[in-house]
């Protein structure tokens, strides 16, 4: 399947970081890309990803954002739960999750995990 095709990778960051503890947007953008190049690693031979890796030119992200690491956390057992492939990333040295990225996916089979959240502003 084509990533033009309804795959997509849902990225989830603490949006918590910058207004709470005093993080830069660009910090919180490497999490983001810290975690995203993770999952890519970590699943680089699922189907999904080799396809979705194949067409760059048309990726599809949805950047969400999530209020604190209790809820982060919440939201990594759950995508653990229903066996969502995903990388939890844990910043050193705070030693903290800051961002969660799943593998590539057909957006259908896992939008409703994220149900509640909205897109990192």
């Amino acid at each position: 399947m084509s990533a033009s095709l309804g795959l997509v990778q849902y990225v989830v960051v603490r949006s918590d970081l910058i207004a709470k503890h005093g993080w830069n947007v660009g910090s919180l953008v490497a999490q983001a890309c810290h975690a995203c190049t993770a999952a890519m690693h970590r699943y680089k031979d699922s189907d999904d990803t080799i396809s979705y890796l194949n067409d760059t030119d048309h990726m599809h992200k949805v950047i969400l954002g999530i209020d604190g690491e209790d809820k982060i956390r919440d939201l990594a057992s759950l995508l653990q739960s229903k066996n969502v492939d995903h990388y939890a990333w844990l910043e050193q040295p705070e030693n903290i999750i800051t961002a969660i990225a799943t593998r590539p996916y057909v957006k259908e089979e896992i939008k409703k995990n994220f149900a509640g959240l909205k897109l990192l502003k």
